[in-house]
């Protein structure tokens, strides 16, 4: 997959997150946390969390970052390594990561 991944050009990710019923505030309240830091490091262009309006145990991350070497950065630091052990009991399913290379120019 990441053979795909265009070299210095831009990479889209979107990461869908399930909670388990009951389970949404607690799981928002973790990701609500990583958007901080994420937006603070060098490279990332946006980093937007959703949640489902029909669906509200499901959430999504839609981020762009200028190049696989800041999505590289970013998935080494420390908020996001240590992310696994502080919601893994409140996911419904294993996080979905979806990647992308935009083809038409940015508006």
């Amino acid at each position: 997959m990441k053979d795909f991944i265009m070299a210095n050009k831009k990479v889209t990710l979107v990461a869908k997150i399930s909670a388990k019923a009951g389970q949404e505030d607690a799981l928002k309240a973790h990701l609500l946390n990583l958007v901080p830091p994420s937006r603070a490091e060098s490279g990332c262009i946006n980093y937007d969390l959703h949640q489902s309006i029909d669906t509200p145990t499901e959430f999504m991350f839609y981020e762009n970052w200028t190049n696989q070497e800041a999505l590289d950065f970013h998935n080494g630091t420390d908020h996001l390594t240590t992310l696994p052990e502080k919601i893994g009991d409140l996911l419904a399913k294993d996080v979905e990561l979806f990647f992308y290379n935009m083809l038409s120019e940015p508006a």
